[in-house]
C-alpha cells in the first residue's frame, strides 16, 4: 500500500493551468489524485476529468472522482470519493464492482469508518483537522482519532483539513497513511517543493496494513 501526498483539485475551471499545476505535482511523487470541483459543469467535468486521467496513466497513478459514479464509470477512474451526502459506500461499491477504489470521508466519527470498511471501502478519511481555505468545517477533528481508527480500522487512513508539511507532520507521526492536499500546492510558489516536504514526512514510517478491494 502507498502511503504519500493525496492531491486533490481546485475549483480551477482553467484546464490547462489545472493539467500543467497537478503535472507538476505528480512528477515530483504525489501518490495519487483526486479530482473535486464542486461548481463545474458536467462538459467541464468530463473534459478535466478526461485530461487528468490521462496525465494519471503517464505516472501510473490512480485517479478518484469525488462524488460523480458515473463519470468514473464514463471515463474507467479508478473509484470514486463519497462523503455524507453522496452516494453511500455501500451504493458505490455496489455500482462500481470490487476492483475500484471506494474513499470514504468520515469526518471525526469512527462510527463512520466502521460502516464505512463494514461496506466495502477502500480508505477512510479524518478532518478537518485544521482550518481550510477549500472547506468550511464546522467542527474540529482530534487527532487522538488517527490512533483510536488504526487500532481497528483495517485500512489506510487519510487526514484532510488545512494540510502544509508542518501541519502534517504530527498526524503522520500519529500513523496517517495519506495526506490530502489541496492550495498548499495549488497555491504555492514552487509545486513541487511542497510535494517533495510532505513526501519526506513518510521517510521511515511503518507501511501500514493492506485495504480491502482495489490498491491505493
Amino acid at each position: 500500500m502507498h502511503q504519500g501526498l493525496y492531491l486533490v483539485t481546485p475549483d480551477w475551471d482553467d484546464t490547462d493551468q489545472l493539467v500543467d499545476t497537478t503535472r507538476t505535482a505528480l512528477h515530483a511523487g504525489a501518490t495519487m489524485l483526486q479530482y473535486r470541483h464542486k461548481g463545474a459543469s458536467p462538459s467541464l467535468r468530463r473534459e478535466q476529468g478526461t485530461a487528468l486521467l490521462a496525465l494519471c496513466r503517464r505516472y501510473n497513478r490512480p485517479l478518484i472522482i469525488n462524488d460523480h459514479i458515473e463519470l468514473c464509470l464514463t471515463l474507467d477512474a479508478d473509484g470514486v470519493h463519497v462523503g455524507g451526502t453522496d452516494a453511500s459506500v455501500a451504493q458505490a461499491r455496489s455500482i462500481l464492482g470490487p476492483g475500484k477504489i471506494v474513499g470514504a470521508s468520515c469526518y471525526g466519527d469512527l462510527a463512520l469508518a466502521r460502516a464505512a470498511q463494514r461496506d466495502g471501502a477502500s480508505y477512510v478519511a479524518f478532518g478537518g483537522f485544521y482550518p481550510s481555505r477549500v472547506k468550511q468545517y464546522s467542527f474540529r477533528t482530534d487527532p487522538a482519532i488517527i490512533a483510536q481508527a488504526k487500532a481497528e480500522i483495517a485500512l489506510p487512513l487519510v487526514v484532510i483539513g488545512g494540510m502544509t508539511p508542518a501541519n502534517a507532520a504530527p498526524l503522520v507521526g500519529r500513523g496517517a497513511d495519506l495526506v490530502a492536499a489541496i492550495s498548499s500546492i495549488y497555491t504555492a510558489d514552487v509545486p513541487g517543493a511542497v510535494v517533495r516536504e510532505f513526501d519526506a514526512l513518510f521517510a521511515g514510517q511503518p507501511k501500514s496494513c493492506a485495504n480491502q478491494g482495489a490498491t491505493v
